[in-house]
């Protein structure tokens, strides 16, 4: 009986110790559809504010805060997340935006990626020629070894 209270009251503690992992308050469908668009800058994460887990993070927890007013307020997600990118500029978003020189980090992973694969396959293809040009080749045998070969064939006849 002493045994099973204790297994008990060991599984509330450890369940009570696990509660408070749980912190993403304030992440209600509204507040994620604007974090999702701003980055965390509390320098441990490399999280958007909707989705950083770090308990009491010193940025996004009160980003997330600041969201809420705001579309309380009737803030437009546009308005809100300008608000944020004129206080820190454009490192505020989550992702670059797609305009200008910010279209290079857009493209340029497709474009390494793609030049990659083309190298890849020109080294294969150059290689993969010249062992099958090898191959074909007959070696030429000493005529010595030869008319051993010849001999010891004769023999086995």
């Amino acid at each position: 009986m002493l045994k099973s209270k204790s297994r008990l009251l060991v599984t509330f503690l450890l369940a009570g110790i696990c509660l408070p992992q749980t912190a993403t308050r304030l992440v209600t469908p509204e507040i994620r559809r604007v974090g999702d668009k701003l980055a965390c800058k509390c320098g441990a994460c490399n999280n958007t504010v909707a989705t950083c887990q770090m308990l009491e993070c010193h940025y996004s927890l009160p980003a997330r805060e600041r969201i809420a007013t705001m579309q309380k307020a009737g803030t437009s997600d546009d308005a809100i997340v300008d608000t944020f990118v004129k206080e820190g500029g454009l490192a505020a978003l989550a992702a670059p935006p797609r305009e200008g020189f910010n279209l290079l980090a857009w493209v340029m992973p497709f474009v390494a990626i793609s030049l990659g694969l083309m190298f890849i396959f020109v080294w294969f293809k150059r290689f993969a020629g010249r062992r099958a040009a090898e191959v074909r080749a007959t070696p030429e045998i000493d005529p010595r070894y030869q008319q051993r070969m010849d001999r010891e064939l004769e023999d086995l006849e």
